[in-house]
């Protein structure tokens, strides 16, 4: 009898624990609930909107968070500070990151830790001459077109770079080159140029000893056959035409070295350009130029220090995208007649 009432006694006491407890099950599923939201949800799932967001060099972890939280990524900065916490690491990367409000932020809190800086694309394409490149950083958000170019043509910069040579033309490679902010002008040119010295390997510089000209000398060449054809296959050629003069005394007659240094130029190459007198134009100077007029690719570069073996002293576009070349003068004047017939 006695242990009847005990255990009624007991199965009272539960029911009442049961009923003291209940509405904390229920507010901790709420909390659970809520707190899902915050932690583990995306402020905006299946958004497409991209948002790149800077983390300046010695901004803490909060900090970080709460501009985040101002920038429309996450819907609490403390969802990112209370993950932080449970994970035990909180340390970032300054630089710039590539967020979206579809992030959770388990996914956001991942970037920052691993540092999975956004990386911001410059196209420096073959053929291009260094005037273009502080409107391509610029466009690309680094700095700005004068900052840039304040320290391109800083004579102080180009000394400082070894060169032995009075600009940065030719000398920085034209390739697809990948920067994060935070960065400066001189970075930028540092990357390009040790590229450049990178391609220039000890086997070039072998060969252009054998050729007797400088490396200075085979990238002004070099510029002046990207200028003239970016077809790899006709660089060679071209190569051999410009050669064949040199060793002959003769004018290079290059067109793109008539305009390289007229003042603005842009447009159609006309026959009053070829006779306007600068130190690049090779219509009136002989030899080559003083120095580069595009920086060159790797096949250009190697055409210069490799011409095809041929006689040609002459070439004339043939209106399809090559050229036809020639040994003497009488078969090239022959070609430049094709040609006006195949343009009329």
């Amino acid at each position: 009898m006695n242990g009847v009432k005990v255990f009624i006694a007991l199965c009272r006491i539960l029911g009442w624990i049961t009923i003291a407890l209940m509405p904390l099950a229920i507010l901790g599923g709420i909390a659970y609930y809520g707190l899902k939201g915050y932690l583990f949800e995306p402020l905006e799932p299946g958004s497409k909107k991209k948002v790149i967001i800077e983390i300046k060099p010695g901004t803490g972890f909060k900090a970080a968070a709460k501009l985040l939280e101002r920038k429309g990524i996450v819907k609490v900065w403390w969802s990112l500070d209370l993950l932080s916490r449970i994970s035990g690491n909180n340390t970032i990367e300054a630089g710039e990151y590539n967020f979206s409000p579809s992030m959770s932020p388990e996914e956001v809190l991942k970037a920052l830790v691993e540092g999975k800086i956004y990386k911001r694309t410059v196209l420096f394409r073959e053929g291009e001459s260094i005037r273009v490149l502080g409107s391509l950083v610029e466009k690309a958000g680094l700095v700005s077109k004068e900052e840039f170019n304040k320290v391109l043509y800083d004579p102080k910069i180009i000394k400082l770079a070894g060169l032995g040579a009075g600009s940065f033309e030719g000398y920085l490679f034209p390739d697809t080159y990948h920067f994060t902010k935070p960065i400066t002008p001189k970075q930028i040119i540092w990357t390009m140029l040790e590229k450049g010295e990178k391609v220039w390997t000890p086997a070039f510089q072998r060969r252009a000893d054998e050729l007797r000209m400088t490396r200075h000398e085979i990238l002004t060449l070099a510029s002046m056959i990207e200028k003239e054809s970016g077809n790899k296959d006709e660089q060679p050629l071209i190569s051999s035409v410009f050669h064949n003069r040199l060793a002959k005394g003769m004018k290079l007659e290059s067109d793109p070295t008539a305009v390289y240094a007229i003042p603005g130029f842009s447009g159609k190459i006309l026959k009053k350009h070829l006779k306007v007198s600068t130190p690049y134009n090779t219509y009136i100077i002989y030899g080559l130029p003083p120095g580069p007029i595009c920086n060159p690719g790797l096949s250009a570069i190697k055409a210069a220090l490799y011409p095809a073996d041929t006689t040609y002293l002459y070439f004339v576009a043939d209106g399809r995208g090559g050229h036809i070349f020639s040994s003497t003068l009488a078969e090239h004047k022959r070609a430049v007649e094709f040609y006006r017939r195949r343009r009329r």
